[in-house]
């Protein structure tokens, strides 16, 4: 049986189940491939497989839910109704620590064709100052028990940790300023997401009453507020008529078949923070998952350049979008097909091994897809920041050195532009004007 076969069955057959944390799935492939494969074995195309996926998987899996959930207060400005969201935006800037519950229902079909039914609940605790912990109980496959993780966002570390008890594991990611930023926009900071969505359309639901407090409702159906994941979305938030702070949001998310449902509720205002809460301790019998820190892909143009890289040496080809669900399914579509395995790129990840630790191992294979996330989060990045991106990768190849292939604004007069080559440069808007009128049909 050829490699493409063996990545082909494994993409059938693999289990998956989504949740805001993406390195718990990570955990179960790993153990998972400890179970199957002997003490002294070396990396199997079939670990290969699951340590690539999964990354990409998980990491566009919390992005999602990032996005549309974890940042459960969800505002907008404007006008028209009887309560103007920057004044809510105001009071919950005075506050230092907030908290709330947090539900999760992720069903149908993953870009990967997998089936998902997953469900689970959880509680988020916010210190400006400190970070965030969040804490998720879901029911293992089996349904036999639940599995907690406890995930803390450390900015002053500039990491995240996540420990998985029932398992005795945990992970340490390492972050770089730009996207520590990024967490904190998408994670908790209210003021920096609320410059996200600024572009968003809503309406107003006009007044309503839960659990005995009026509130009033607002809606966005907008598209920009999934900022470059592609889908449909459905947004509502609920805010106290006398406080001005939210009180309930609820998000249904469409993409492709997989179908997302999330409500985040019961919001505790300026709670008391004990400084132990965000000082995680990794008990002495916990093993970590590879062989030292891993560290979160970079969000910028050599990342991205990196990840269209290395997918062309391993497909022949760029891929035909960028947001991260169809990357994903792009690349369970492309694993249907033939793998060499003399192909230098898969050489590189098997290289060597016989003399890794399983964990090295591990780690290894994940630092080498690494670049496929950054192409994936530069572009969402992007999105956000509203460069107007565009990408061609439908229509250019590797043997199209003088064509564009993704550009984004750097100023009102100029974008920066990576070619076919995968060379970088600055034009005008006029100069880009041409360059996309000889783009391949």
């Amino acid at each position: 049986m050829n490699p493409a076969d063996d990545i082909r069955k494994l993409f059938k057959r693999a289990e998956l189940s989504i949740r805001p944390d993406a390195d718990e799935q990570v955990f179960q492939d790993v153990l998972q491939a400890r179970r199957k494969t002997n003490e002294n074995s070396t990396l199997t195309w079939s670990r290969w497989r699951m340590t690539m996926r999964n990354p990409i998987m998980k990491l566009a899996a919390a992005a999602v839910i990032a996005v549309a959930c974890i940042a459960g207060v969800v505002m907008w400005t404007g006008t028209g109704s009887g309560i103007a969201l920057a004044n809510v935006l105001a009071q919950v800037q005075q506050i230092t620590a907030y908290a709330y519950q947090m539900t999760m229902a992720v069903s149908g079909k993953a870009p990967t064709g997998q089936d998902i039914n997953q469900n689970m609940e959880g509680s988020v605790l916010i210190a400006q100052d400190r970070g965030m912990k969040m804490t998720m109980d879901m029911p293992d496959p089996n349904g036999t028990r639940v599995l907690r993780t406890e995930t803390y966002m450390l900015p002053q570390e500039k990491a995240i940790i996540t420990l998985t008890p029932a398992i005795k594991q945990y992970m340490r990611m390492e972050l770089d300023d730009t996207l520590i930023d990024k967490v904190r926009q998408q994670n908790y900071d209210p003021g920096a997401m609320l410059q996200q969505i600024l572009a968003c359309k809503y309406e107003s639901l006009g007044r309503s009453t839960i659990e005995g407090v009026e509130v009033e409702g607002f809606q966005t159906t907008d598209p920009n507020y999934l900022a470059g994941m592609g889908g449909q979305v459905d947004v509502k938030i609920w805010v106290d008529v006398k406080t001005q702070l939210p009180v309930q949001s609820e998000m249904d998310m469409q993409i492709g078949e997989m179908q997302i449902h999330g409500l985040v509720h019961s919001f505790q205002w300026d709670c008391p923070v004990n400084d132990e809460t965000f000082n995680p301790v990794i008990p002495a019998d916990y093993k970590s998952l590879s062989a030292g820190p891993m560290k979160m892909p970079p969000m910028n143009e050599e990342g991205a350049i990196a990840g269209l890289k290395l997918f062309a040496d391993l497909f022949g080809r760029y891929p035909e979008k960028l947001d991260l669900m169809s990357l994903m399914g792009q690349l369970a579509k492309l694993t249907e097909g033939s793998l060499n395995k003399d192909n230098p790129a898969l050489k590189k990840i098997f290289e060597g091994n016989k003399d890794l630790s399983r964990e090295e191992q591990t780690k290894k294979v994940m630092d080498i897809m690494m670049p496929l996330q950054s192409t994936g989060m530069f572009y969402m990045m992007l999105t956000q920041e509203k460069k107007d991106p565009a990408y061609y990768g439908n229509v250019v190849t590797p043997q199209d050195a003088d064509k564009v292939l993704l550009r984004w604004k750097v100023s009102d007069k100029e974008y920066r532009v990576i070619f076919g080559s995968l060379h970088a440069e600055t034009v005008s808007a006029d100069t880009l004007a041409e360059l996309e009128k000889n783009l391949p049909k």
